[in-house]
């Protein structure tokens, strides 16, 4: 069976990813930052999961774990990376600190083309393939939520430019844009909120404190009606080793339907959909 590189495997969408993969006989490399996760995921997943540490923000971590696949696959072929890693920031624009959004895209932007770039030959040698996790924030983003649907909004049209790019080398690149997961990222958006709040003036609070408050709602809302996270783990699987896969595939209900308004309601319709419901 063919082996695979998962960043941002500790938790979520990454390590349910890691573990669907490793349990159908592949072997899944899972890039992780802290120790205690890998050996938490190689207790869980067997001997099929090989925990590598990585920190897309860190070149030497990325050139150290290439290296440590190439010694550790031998003779096995290279069937992927899927770039999961990924944070979420947000806040209102003009009270948030560039270093915010500096973060943001370092991580979720310019992380997932640091590893692209140094796993590529692995991927050639292997005719594997590329996939992106998304979001369909990359299509519709909310207020609050500019660094994020920044990220985003960027892998869109980074992978598609990849996409042709790597078509006359028989190289798929797929984008996966997940809805609503249920995952413990609703518990970090509930303390990215707290912590906006904490951190407020008094004059960002009385200017934004109602869109404090709706993305309150909607985190808990979201973390209730989101779909299990073995969902987008299967999706992943399909676009790996499907003959023919989708360039994009859409996860969840809410995705598909806010993907569907985002290509035909006229702007102002969207926008206000979005303010109503988002």
């Amino acid at each position: 069976m063919p082996a695979i590189l998962v960043t941002g495997a500790s938790t979520g969408i990454g390590e349910a990813a890691a573990l669907h993969l490793a349990s159908l006989g592949h072997l899944v490399f899972a890039g992780v930052r802290k120790d205690a996760d890998g050996e938490r995921l190689q207790a869980e997943g067997g001997a099929r999961v090989v925990p590598v540490h990585l920190d897309v923000t860190d070149q030497a971590t990325i050139d150290a774990a290439v290296e440590t696949i190439r010694e550790r696959k031998g003779s096995t072929r290279f069937a992927g990376l899927v770039n999961n890693a990924g944070v979420a920031r947000g806040g209102p624009l003009e009270y948030l600190d560039l270093a915010v959004w500096r973060e943001q895209l370092d991580i979720n932007v310019l992380g997932q083309i640091a590893v692209t770039k140094a796993v590529l030959p692995l991927v050639r040698e292997g005719c594997g393939r590329l996939v992106f996790i998304g979001s369909i924030g990359g299509r519709v983003s909310t207020s609050l939520m500019g660094p994020y649907g920044a990220s985003k909004f960027a892998l869109e049209g980074i992978t598609e430019s990849l996409r042709h790019e790597l078509h006359p080398f028989g190289i798929e690149v797929v984008l996966i844009e997940p809805g609503v997961v249920r995952t413990k990222i609703w518990d970090k958006g509930t303390e990215t909120a707290d912590q906006l709040e904490a951190e407020a003036s008094p004059e960002m609070l009385e200017r934004y404190r109602p869109h404090i408050d709706k993305m309150r709602k909607s985190i808990v809302a979201n973390n209730r009606a989101g779909v299990d996270v073995s969902v987008p783990a299967r999706v992943i699987e399909r676009a790996l080793f499907h003959p023919h896969p989708k360039p994009r595939y859409l996860v969840g209900p809410d995705a598909k339907a806010v993907a569907l308004m985002a290509k035909f309601a006229p702007d102002r319709a969207k926008d206000y959909l979005v303010r109503r419901f988002g």
